[in-house]
């Protein structure tokens, strides 16, 4: 009996990582023309209709049928799942994937990380090597809903325009946002985006990024560390990288980048620089 682990496709992660899971798309909507997210539309090309576009896309939770149809091939392959879905304050997902967990009682466990895009990622990189650990589908879910509160994820965005065009903040604040370049940070606590503060230049907001991770208590680099980005290029990412390398210099390993996808690039907009890791925990 092998333990899967399913995500659902808001959860950000290298490529080569991503392979590794069974996926179950969200579908993003501009307008009337519709996607599944990941399968008929890749990030990037998500951040050029972003751009392009006067309409602010919207993402459709998976349904249940979508996440039952998964469940019956692992279960009749005689396999058991873990199931990490964003958070359940950001999205119906993780309601839908328990409707359908309902027909596989002791076969398929589902999480709500608390967290979406690198923040889920982690806990998905997590969950995978649990499973090639040996450990069952039930200990592996409540593993990871025991980690799920170690997890940080800070970020700055580049930009007020897509907030503005969510109506999450008011023309006037953008406007004089825009001109004297305030880089809000944000971070997700109890599943939900929360504002940190306002930097002004990218230099303070660099400097604001640093600020949270090392308040958290540092990074645990004997688990999973993912950094993301929006839009097309990842050269403020690298910028950040090369400013605040003193965060990084205990990493055993390069550290990983990837680009993050619909679920916050449409609040965030493009050139946003997001960390993922989980805290350090107490000696």
């Amino acid at each position: 009996m092998k333990v899967r682990i399913i995500i659902d496709s808001s959860a950000d992660l290298t490529p080569d990582v991503k392979s590794q899971f069974t996926v179950v798309p969200l579908t993003i909507h501009f307008g009337d023309d519709e996607y599944q997210d990941g399968i008929t539309i890749t990030h990037k090309e998500f951040y050029e209709k972003l751009v392009e576009s006067d309409i602010l896309p919207s993402t459709s939770q998976a349904s249940p049928a979508a996440f039952s149809a998964v469940y019956e091939e692992i279960v009749n392959a005689g396999d058991t799942a873990v199931v990490l879905a964003l958070s359940s304050s950001l999205s119906g997902t993780y309601q839908s994937a328990v409707i359908a967990a309902q027909d596989y009682p002791e076969k398929i466990y589902v999480v709500d990380t608390k967290s979406v895009a690198i923040g889920s990622g982690i806990l998905a990189q997590m969950a995978l090597k649990l499973a090639e650990s040996g450990m069952s589908a039930k200990d592996i879910a409540q593993r990871i809903t025991e980690e799920r509160d170690n997890v940080c994820v800070v970020a700055m965005l580049d930009t007020l325009e897509f907030l503005k065009r969510g109506g999450r903040i008011s023309k006037t604040v953008a406007f004089a946002g825009g001109l004297l370049s305030i880089k809000p940070v944000v971070c997700i606590q109890d599943g939900e985006i929360v504002m940190l503060g306002k930097a002004r230049g990218s230099k303070q907001g660099n400097n604001l990024l640093v600020s949270e991770i090392e308040k958290a208590g540092g990074v645990d680099f004997e688990k999973p560390v993912l950094l993301g980005y929006t839009g097309m290029s990842d050269l403020l990412l690298q910028k950040y990288i090369e400013d605040s390398g003193h965060l990084w210099k205990h990493s055993t390993s390069a550290l990983q980048t990837t680009i993050i996808g619909s679920a916050i690039g449409t609040h965030a907009g493009p050139g946003a620089i997001a960390v993922a890791f989980f805290k350090k925990s107490a000696k």
